[in-house]
């Protein structure tokens, strides 16, 4: 997977992404996870990778201080024509480089993006420099088996299912572990598709 690629992808996507993933079991699960999460008004939060927007239409958006990026811009032009009368700010960006100052965010959420993007610890390297001491990554994705390989059938389609713009194979685990020393592990819970998909909070330390 590539930048460049994954553009091309999207943007295909964008057509049928919120019939697929703003629907069913998705839906639901998000719902379950995002409705939750106690947001304060005064906090700055981050979304990383908001597609076409779908997590914000979960939410309150108006009570909060927002800022969601993603980088395939016929991805972003579907969530700005949902919020254009918001006060959200939409930027196009890559969420492996980011242009915000260090510790710029209370809280971060990563939805669907650690197992798009090219580089899983480039994007966590720079979620966990924006965020501000004591804040939290919230984390809704799919990963490999907890300390475990992947299966035999799932090694031979993840080069063919990369080529969809998305990664089965990778593991948290490994990412947590080159991060460690700045991040603490406070939830980590299976929540679709037999632990295929998992919910993760991760809080950063000095």
């Amino acid at each position: 997977m590539n930048n460049t690629w994954n553009k091309i992808i999207y943007k295909i996507g964008s057509t049928f992404y919120d019939q697929f993933f703003n629907a069913g079991m998705f839906l639901k699960t998000r719902k379950r996870i995002f409705q939750e999460v106690p947001f304060q008004s005064k906090q700055k939060i981050l979304y990383v990778g908001i597609g076409t927007g779908a997590d914000l239409e979960l939410i309150n958006y108006e009570k909060y201080d927002i800022t969601a990026i993603d980088y395939s811009p016929d991805m972003l032009a579907k969530a700005k024509r949902k919020f254009e009368h918001s006060s959200i700010k939409l930027l196009e960006m890559d969420a492996q480089k980011m242009t915000f100052e260090d510790e710029s965010f209370d809280y971060i959420v990563a939805s669907l993006i650690l197992s798009v993007v090219p580089d899983d610890n480039k994007c966590m390297q720079e979620m966990i420099r924006v965020l501000k001491q004591d804040g939290r990554i919230l984390i809704f994705d799919k990963f490999a088996p907890k300390n475990q390989r992947i299966s035999f059938i799932k090694k031979v389609i993840r080069p063919f299912i990369s080529i969809l713009g998305t990664d089965i194979g990778r593991s948290f685990e490994e990412l947590f572990k080159q991060n460690e020393q700045r991040l603490k592990m406070i939830k980590d819970e299976p929540v679709m598709l037999s632990g295929m998909y998992r919910y993760i909070e991760v809080i950063k330390c000095k």
